[in-house]
């Protein structure tokens, strides 16, 4: 586990049903709908699908048995350490299903938004020091100019939004990639917030990658529940990449009509981690309304969101945001939004020298013998078609495509100027009219 790790604060435990910052009305309904949708009859099993530790989940049983809502079943669990059993009685029965047409949320607790607030101050993107290292071991699979690593490092460590424009084809994705990479370490997200009694789901194992540790294992003697909050998942620090599809809906709370609950927005599951914008200018909705909808989360360092009813409430905004263009930056915004966007890192195609140190360094890690009668073809010959205009891809697009051709061909691994000149014809569409 990375050292970095240890330096993110856990959320403690509740040890009374009162530190847990829920309604007791709610915490009661949540076990009724969990133990009807879910048939667990055993506090451990109910705990676990709660994440509340045990002696306060026998607590929230004990206050149902009281309201008659659930009662013993009189039966003691063999296999599972001689536990005794529970079940809703009819007017629990009734009282779940009341709940559940009001939301069908159940099972995990949900984490107060002021709580979880406080989580995210213990573990904001804002407090990490990334090395030159760290930043370079990350990123070395790139050919980078040294300068480049000069200019992301203090984008990255300050947490700040970082816009990287250049010509397509030069490594934007992968820069945004290995930054997420260099970053490394883990922080809680919670499975569910709570907000003005409404549940918001945020934890998505789509976008949050969960630490093996923090899977259960029923065998273990030491329960690592009692280490941190469960209601929260220990994870990788969280990359959302978005595209050409990025709406500005997506950035908002998504209601479910049928099950009454709602989903967080992209840049809250990306919070305390790095949001992509990749190919900005390519989606439906300008580049200009996109940033603007940004504005005040990245200046305030906190968004705002609505609810059906239509109130409107504060989060948090704690996201690293990396735009990454095609067009020039004064083509797609104006000078305010501009200026709200800390970082701007132009990335640019390799000069000739490192378009050939690339090119060695793909061929070699690809098994291709390098030609020099080849490669002079492809600079002196290929080249000047298209102005000497390098980029980051062509290497590994000309090898690759020379390896298919060997391979079909069934002949050796090499490089001559004809094989150039097949591969070059398939890394660009001859201009031409089709007849149709």
């Amino acid at each position: 586990m990375n050292m970095m790790a240890s330096n993110v604060v856990a959320p403690v435990p509740p040890k009374s049903l009162q530190e847990t910052g829920l309604n007791p009305v709610m915490m009661r309904d949540m076990l009724l709908k969990t133990m009807f949708r879910t048939n667990t009859d055993t506090v451990t099993l109910i705990s676990r699908q709660i994440c509340l530790p045990p002696t306060l989940t026998q607590e929230l049983i004990d206050m149902c048995r009281s309201q008659r809502l659930v009662e013993a079943t009189g039966t003691l669990h063999a296999n599972s350490g001689n536990e005794m059993g529970f079940q809703l009685t009819d007017s629990g029965k009734a009282r779940a299903l009341d709940a559940l047409s009001q939301s069908e949320y159940y099972g995990a607790l949900p984490v107060p938004l002021e709580m979880y607030r406080e989580q995210i101050k213990r573990q904001s993107i804002r407090n990490i020091q990334l090395t030159r290292d760290q930043l370079t071991g990350a990123m070395g699979h790139l050919i980078l100019p040294p300068t480049l690593i000069d200019q992301l490092g203090p984008a990255v460590s300050s947490g700040r939004s970082i816009l990287m424009y250049g010509p397509p084809g030069n490594g934007k994705s992968s820069i945004s990639n290995g930054i997420r990479d260099a970053l490394g370490d883990k922080i809680y997200i919670p499975r569910a917030i709570e907000y003005a009694g409404q549940v918001i789901t945020v934890y998505d194992p789509i976008v949050h990658a969960a630490a093996t540790e923090s899977v259960e294992d029923p065998n273990s003697l030491r329960r690592s529940s009692n280490r941190f909050d469960t209601r929260y998942v220990l994870c990788d620090r969280p990359t959302v990449i978005t595209g050409g599809e990025l709406s500005l809906d997506m950035l908002d709370l998504t209601y479910n009509p049928t099950a009454r609950t709602y989903t967080a927005p992209l840049q809250l599951k990306s919070s305390g981690g790095v949001f992509i914008v990749d190919d900005l200018g390519r989606q439906a909705e300008p580049p200009q309304k996109l940033v603007n909808r940004w504005i005040v989360p990245l200046e305030e360092s906190r968004d705002i969101l609505a609810l059906q009813s239509g109130e409107k409430f504060e989060v948090p905004f704690d996201t690293l945001v990396i735009f990454s263009t095609n067009f020039h930056p004064n083509e797609i915004f104006d000078k305010a939004a501009l200026r709200r966007i800390f970082f701007k890192i132009k990335i640019d195609g390799p000069n000739q020298a490192d378009f050939l140190k690339i090119f060695s360094l793909v061929a070699k890690k690809k098994r291709m013998p390098l030609d020099e009668t080849s490669l002079l073809h492809l600079l002196k010959v290929k080249y000047p078609t298209i102005d000497n205009i390098y980029a980051n891809y062509q290497p590994v697009f000309l090898v690759d495509q020379m390896i298919a051709i060997c391979e079909f061909e069934g002949i050796p691994y090499q490089m001559t100027p004809e094989l150039i000149d097949r591969a070059w014809s398939n890394m660009f569409v001859r201009e031409e009219a089709i007849v149709h």
